[in-house]
């Protein structure tokens, strides 16, 4: 459901939320070395995420990404609907164009529900919810 690029972007905001309390600005670099991500990929994603005022990001040699306390308290939807639009809630599990209620593809009805889950999923947990566990070793971001 998730383009490889929302992936990286969620991962990379939460290592990103996880380094909050040092104070420092982290380079993508960083970010990419500890999501085991390609650096292109990872400043794509991240550079699209400031410039929606879900991250921070400022330039030059002590430049580098960071989070403000209010920007720990956002949904994880924020990242999704910036990277992926708001009409990955609404397409179809198998890619048909015109597939609805009226005109279904054969796993219409299963994957509308799992859907809205994972929708739901995105809009209750906050990016803070999701940095807790990795901070305290219990999930991880990498194999």
């Amino acid at each position: 459901m998730l383009s490889q690029t929302c992936k990286i972007a969620i991962k990379a905001v939460i290592y990103l939320s996880s380094k909050n309390n040092s104070g420092l600005k982290i380079s993508i670099k960083e970010i990419a070395e500890h999501i085991n991500a390609s650096e292109h990929t990872v400043g794509k994603a991240l550079q699209t995420l400031s410039r929606a005022g879900i991250i921070n990001s400022t330039k030059g040699p002590s430049g580098g990404f960071y989070m403000n306390t209010e920007q720990l308290q956002q949904p994880i939807i924020h990242i999704v609907i910036t990277i992926e639009g708001k009409q990955i809630f609404k397409e179809c599990g198998l890619g048909l164009n015109k597939c609805s209620e009226t005109h279904p593809c054969p796993i219409h009805n299963e994957y509308k529900v799992a859907r809205e889950l994972i929708e739901n999923l995105f809009k209750t947990k906050k990016v803070k919810d999701l940095c807790d566990p990795v901070t305290s070793g219990l999930a991880y971001l990498m194999d």
